[in-house]
This record gives C-alpha cells, sequence and structure tokens, in this order.
C-alpha cells in the first residue's frame, strides 16, 4: 500500500458519513487523512490484527470475507470500513480484500486522537456506524 499525504476536504465531503459535518470538522479531517493506494488481490485489513485506521473507499471494489474466505458483502466507493476496531472493540472483525485496485482515504487511530476534541459530529456519526455493523 502507497501512501500519500494531504486530502482536500472536497474528497471526503462527498462519503455520507461525513455529510452532518459542519465545514470547520471537515477541514480538521482533512488535514488528518492519507491516501492510500492499493493493488488488486491485496488484504487491506486481516480478521482479528490490531485495528489501526479506518478507510473510506474514493475508487476501487473490496470484499469482506467470512471466517472461511467467503465473500459475505462487496464494497465499493462512498463505503467505510475499519471503524469498530478503531472506535469500539480494538480488533478488525473482518478481512477487507481489494478485487480491483483501489484509492483509500484513511485516518490512523493516532490522528484521530490528536484531532478527536476538535470533531465531536465525526466521532458520533462513526460511533453510529460501528454500532449498527456490529449488531449485525
Amino acid at each position: 500500500m502507497a501512501r500519500s499525504t494531504s486530502v482536500d476536504p472536497s474528497r471526503i465531503a462527498a462519503f455520507l458519513v461525513f455529510a452532518d459535518l459542519p465545514a470547520t470538522e471537515l477541514d480538521e479531517l482533512a488535514g488528518a487523512m492519507s491516501e492510500v493506494e492499493v493493488e488488486a488481490d491485496t488484504n487491506v485489513l486481516t480478521l482479528d490484527d490490531y485495528g489501526t485506521a479506518i478507510y473510506f473507499i474514493e475508487q476501487g471494489e473490496a470484499a469482506v470475507l467470512t471466517d472461511g474466505g467467503e465473500e459475505a458483502k462487496a464494497l465499493g466507493p462512498g463505503d467505510t470500513f475499519g471503524e469498530i476496531a478503531l472506535l469500539l472493540t480494538g480488533q478488525r472483525t473482518a478481512t477487507v480484500a481489494a478485487r480491483t485496485p483501489m484509492r483509500l482515504i484513511s485516518l490512523s487511530g493516532q490522528d484521530f486522537e490528536r484531532i478527536r476534541a476538535r470533531v465531536p459530529e465525526l466521532e458520533r456519526s462513526l460511533r453510529r456506524l460501528g454500532l449498527e455493523r456490529a449488531g449485525r
């Protein structure tokens, strides 16, 4: 996975999870995020690994895999993954594998902690998403 820094706020404003964020939080968030390029057939996260980042799919497709390697869900542009480990459990609850080359926007746990107090709506939004998914 190749990383680059600096994400324009307009790129993240397109994600549904950020729809209700005030402009000041979007700017703060964009400054803490980085772009990640992933090759096809690469595991982006692995079940039970320690979760260190949340990912937002800008381009490409991925599969959420079960313990047995079966595809449980397809992910694509606009989807988010990794929030459960980052905010709730600390451990990855699934494996996510890139089916195509992907461009992701990521927020590391370390950067999230650094900006957390300045982005209260972000935390509420991500926590709602994580609780909804964890309850399935």
